[in-house]
């Protein structure tokens, strides 16, 4: 941002208001006003980073049989690396969103230094023999860097689009998966072990580049700042007029009477259905609330069924007899439908409500890996794909929907950290997902370990139906901040 842009960002006056449950909201400044253009692009270059990490996770099934080829590596060994790197891109979402609340973590710095270790993760996956120095830079560092970049980036869009995020926050997320569909066929058809080493490096560079243009960009919102063009809070009664100038000298804001959501329509809808946490919600006070507790086992359940789906889903296909070309297909459609269905869902939970839509999600997930043995065991290709198709729909739309409940539950001033906490349980479902499903596997058979997979979403599926939002949610009085304006407050 130019210089005369953050003096006029200085300049722009704003007033707090509080309701009567105690949450404070920040009205008066726009978008253009703090960043000097549309928040639109919090949501384009978040969704941009988001595709050239996908690369890691949705395409690595498709590059495992090179791998193992070159390396001398067992399928064992390939499926663990993989374990790793979603146990440490899972895991680095809560120390992250600590260190930005704190300041200590910018967003800009956090994409930074992500994209670099991506770079080394992928420079380790080319070029270490060793199996456990390439969980090393692979799982760890290179997992490490995809976490901070898909943490930052979630909780980014999350921040800047408190009003109507289900939509924004599934279409950034599904960029994490359908960016991958160039690489799966790549894999698929053009990688082989003549060639990984370069194309590995290429791509790491690839991330760096992309994740490094895009994160020049990023800043965050003021905390507890709120969209100028909607009214925060439903009430008959209007918001409290502002005469003279504040004490900081700057002219006072004047807001409109709040009516039922009054403002954006899409976004009076979408709060209708999913109005604002009742407040801000330390760590601490959301674990007491035992709804993020509650998420965190959901969402172990089902992301252990949507990464075993990933990492299993080629070789069933070429295990029954299917070709390559189905093969790579399945997965090809697992990663656009899982990415596209996110933003379709996040896009479905601002109509439906969050609560209803996340358990429609994991229900679909759930019956998708009953009908992937059912497709199997005929030897229908088309089954198989259709099947390939809704697993790909529920394995990954529920991750937006988390990642909007959150904020929804406990709000947004600690959202990283909170969200950081409920995505970490995909620190444990990549365990049991991958290197655990492959044990499955090997002692049950695909049927068996599908079978499982399916039941453990079901399970999932009705823990679900036990979350609700913490405290109540219809407020309707609203009073002035009594505490005075100040430069530091900006």
């Amino acid at each position: 941002m130019s210089a005369e842009k953050e003096r006029h960002a200085r300049a722009v006056a704003f007033r707090e208001i509080t309701d009567s449950k105690g949450r404070v909201y920040r009205i008066g400044e726009t978008d253009r006003d703090l960043l000097g253009y549309s928040r639109k692009l919090m949501v384009y270059l978040p969704w941009i980073a988001m595709m050239a990490i996908s690369v890691s996770e949705y395409a690595y099934g498709s590059a495992e049989d090179t791998l193992s080829g070159a390396h001398g590596w067992s399928q064992s060994n390939t499926f663990w690396i993989l374990s790793v790197w979603v146990f440490f891109q899972a895991g680095v979402a809560f120390p992250a969103g600590w260190l930005r609340e704190r300041g200590i973590l910018t967003a800009r710095k956090a994409m930074f230094l992500g994209s670099v270790l991506c770079l080394v993760g992928f420079a380790a996956l080319a070029h270490l023999d060793n199996v456990f120095l390439a969980v090393c830079g692979f799982g760890v560092v290179g997992g490490l860097g995809s976490g901070l970049i898909y943490a930052t980036c979630i909780n980014m869009v999350g921040k800047w689009f408190p009003e109507r995020r289900g939509a924004k926050t599934g279409f950034v997320n599904g960029g994490f998966a359908y960016g991958a569909l160039p690489f799966i066929f790549l894999f698929n058809y053009a990688f082989d072990t003549s060639n990984f080493a370069e194309v590995l490096d290429l791509i790491g560079v690839y991330v760096l580049l992309v994740v490094g243009v895009c994160a020049w960009f990023f800043k965050d919102p003021p905390k507890n700042w709120w969209p100028a063009d909607i009214d925060p809070i439903p009430s008959s009664r209007p918001l409290p007029q502002a005469s003279g100038a504040d004490r900081a000298g700057r002219i006072p804001v004047h807001t409109a009477g709040a009516r039922s959501y009054a403002g954006n329509k899409k976004s009076a809808a979408s709060l209708a259905k999913n109005p604002p946490a009742v407040r801000q919600f330390t760590p601490k006070e959301a674990m007491r609330t035992g709804m993020l507790p509650l998420m965190w086992i959901t969402v172990v359940m089902t992301a252990g069924v949507s990464i075993f789906g990933i990492s299993f889903q080629v070789d069933f296909a070429k295990e029954i007899g299917f070709g390559p070309l189905v093969a790579a297909s399945s997965m090809g459609v697992m990663s656009v439908v899982n990415g596209v269905g996110r933003a379709v869902v996040g896009w479905l939970s601002d109509v439906w409500g969050r609560k209803p839509t996340l358990v429609f999600v994991i229900v679909v997930l759930g019956l998708a890996q009953f009908g992937v043995i059912w497709a199997g065991r005929i030897h229908s290709e088309w089954l198989f794909l259709v099947f390939a198709f809704l697993s790909g729909f529920g394995g990954g739309a529920f991750y937006p929907m988390f990642a909007a409940l959150t904020p929804d539950y406990f709000g947004e001033n600690y959202n990283a950290t909170n969200y950081g906490l409920v995505y970490s349980g995909k620190l444990v479902s990549g365990l049991f997902g991958g290197g655990l499903g492959s044990m499955v596997v090997d002692a049950w058979g695909y049927d068996g370990a599908y079978a499982l997979a399916g039941g453990v979403s079901m399970v999932a599926a009705a823990l679900a139906l036990l979350l609700h939002r913490p405290g109540r949610t219809r407020v309707r009085d609203v009073t002035p901040n009594p505490r005075p304006i100040s430069r530091e407050m900006i």
